[in-house]
């Protein structure tokens, strides 16, 4: 509104339309709602009027709708709704969805509203800033028509009977007319905001956009670890297999070939496709062990410590199978708290503890080595601990220099049964 063209802009007659359509819907809203309210009134009697009674309480949803498309004609920025999608499909499961709901309450609130009270401030508004300047400004023609030259009411309030009188009053009427553009801007951008603020905040949207980004950012966990999977399979199943069966073939030619040159050669290439085999399955194992699929984050966790060059404690606790994705950034989190025992600390001894209790997982190494470990140096917990804040947990690490050093993990999730693998 501050802009010198904005005056020949089209933002005036689409506040003008947003005023003139909200009059119009309001009255619709008010005689809806007056008529949906008597007549479950009346029938509910005889118990037919029930139903209609409470689909009245969702009033709000084709009174907010219809707003939303009208924000347009003021405001650029989309409005979404804030309703969740219903579980299950049915009209009953949709029912119970919405009368659960905050935003139905929410709209039906502005419906009511809307229909008792703000309807008329458009009206009114529309009147006062562009039908009253409009009537003035139509002075001279009013007099030269309807008057017959010799008279015109202004506004059915006074007359005017002289023509420099009534071209002095179209002057100001276009005066007037224009100051009431700036008005019906005013008005209709005060009305869009009250609007957006019940039935479409930009905070909710921003909610959702917040939501959106943390579950989107759990598909893609999935989706990694899922890839990650298929991976270990590909390689267990198939370059594995091939290198066993060459392995095996070498150690017969090996044990055909006679004493020399040719029998040496086979004792290296032998040699060199057992140690080929050996660091594929650990590749494999790094990329998602099989026992943690097979047995649980208890079992995999004690492989890993039997696995460490340093000794390790384990003292770990669980109820059952947590879920796959708990389970996998839990495993790694400790395979990576222990690799850093072993490459940093000095340590001559490492513990891993912990348990699930009030809905969470809880997970602890420690070590006695000379600490003053960061994580944001490279250790790799950075990367693990993001992959924990996306399933709600949360990963601590205090390292005062001279140790111990401690590494906490908290991960909600609810314990569930073991994995049939014949499924």
């Amino acid at each position: 509104m501050s802009r010198p063209g904005f005056l020949a802009s089209p933002w005036p007659w689409r506040s003008a339309g947003y005023l003139l359509t909200g009059a119009v819907a309001g009255v619709a809203a008010l005689v809806g709602i007056v008529v949906a309210v008597a007549l479950g009134g009346v029938l509910a009697i005889a118990l037919v009027g029930l139903p209609l009674l409470v689909l009245t309480a969702l009033a709000g949803l084709p009174v907010a709708w219809a707003e939303r498309r009208r924000l347009r004609l003021v405001d650029l920025d989309p409005a979404p709704h804030q309703h969740a999608p219903p579980a299950v499909p049915g009209p009953w499961a949709w029912l119970t969805t919405r009368l659960r709901e905050q935003a139905t309450w929410r709209e039906l609130g502005y419906a009511l509203l809307f229909a008792g009270l703000l309807w008329p401030v458009d009206a009114l508004a529309f009147v006062v800033a562009l039908l009253f300047p409009s009537s003035m400004a139509l002075t001279p023609l009013l007099m030269a028509t309807v008057g017959g030259g010799r008279e015109a009411k202004v506004l059915k309030q006074w007359t005017v009977t002289s023509w420099p009188a009534a071209f002095g009053v179209a002057l100001l009427g276009v005066v007037l007319l224009c100051a009431g553009a700036y008005a019906l801007g005013l008005a209709a951008g005060a009305r869009a905001g009250l609007t957006r603020l019940l039935i479409a905040p930009r905070d909710g949207d921003l909610g959702e956009r917040v939501i959106e980004l943390t579950r989107s950012r759990v598909r893609l966990v999935d989706a990694f670890e899922a890839e990650r999977r298929r991976i270990e399979r590909d390689l267990h199943d198939g370059a594995q297999q091939r290198i066993v069966a060459l392995t095996m073939a070498l150690g017969l030619a090996r044990l055909d070939a006679p004493p020399g040159p040719l029998a040496d050669q086979l004792a290296k290439a032998h040699e060199e496709a057992g140690r080929a085999l050996a660091e594929l399955r650990d590749l494999i194992h790094g990329i998602h062990p099989k026992v943690l699929a097979d047995y649980g984050l208890q079992a995999a966790v004690a492989d890993a410590a039997d696995r460490s060059p340093v000794p390790v404690d384990v003292d770990l606790e669980l109820p059952g199978r947590l879920p796959q994705s708990v389970e996998t950034a839990a495993y790694f989190v400790v395979c990576e708290a222990l690799a850093n025992v072993a490459k940093h600390s000095g340590a001559r001894r490492a513990e891993v503890s912990g348990g699930h209790r009030d809905g969470r997982l809880h997970l602890r190494v420690r070590d006695d080595g000379r600490g003053g470990a960061d994580a944001s140096a490279g250790t790799g917990l950075t990367g693990l601990a993001d992959r924990v804040s996306v399933l709600d947990g949360r990963l601590s690490l205090s390292s005062p220099p001279g140790g111990p050093t401690l590494l906490r993990v908290e991960i909600p999730c609810v314990p569930c049964e073991p994995t049939d693998r014949s499924a």
